[in-house]
């Protein structure tokens, strides 16, 4: 009579949920920003949304990608295809010019997209 071991199957299983759950937060870092705080909501959505950065040197990234102004719409519009209506949010470290930040929603207003929000961090609670 022969029978199946299992016993293996799950080790390997669970050695493959304890690396998904270590790389998985590392994976949504990003381009490291000190945000700003604040006291708004958090946004609710189902659609995964663009993530447009600003760093503390001025350089703007698309998700991890660093991009000049110059080429962001283009860029926006090329990732976005015929989605006009997907959301983007900006960050935008604290140590730059908000002018900066305002050119920078400008040009993806401009480039047809309606639904930009500012991304900010929540301020600890002692």
């Amino acid at each position: 009579m022969s029978e199946i071991n299992v016993t293996p199957f799950v080790d390997v299983m669970l050695v493959l949920l304890i690396v998904f759950m270590v790389t998985a937060p590392l994976l949504t870092v990003g381009v490291q920003v000190d945000l700003p705080k604040s006291e708004a909501p958090n946004i609710q959505g189902s659609d995964e949304p663009l993530t447009v950065t600003i760093d503390s040197a001025g350089l703007i990234y698309i998700q991890e990608t660093e991009v000049p102004e110059s080429e962001l719409a283009v860029r926006l519009k090329a990732i976005a295809g015929e989605a006009p209506d997907r959301r983007i949010f900006v960050r935008g470290d604290q140590a730059i010019n908000y002018g900066q930040v305002v050119e920078v929603m400008g040009v993806i207003n401009q480039a047809g997209f309606k639904r930009v929000a500012l991304i900010a961090q929540a301020p600890r609670r002692n």
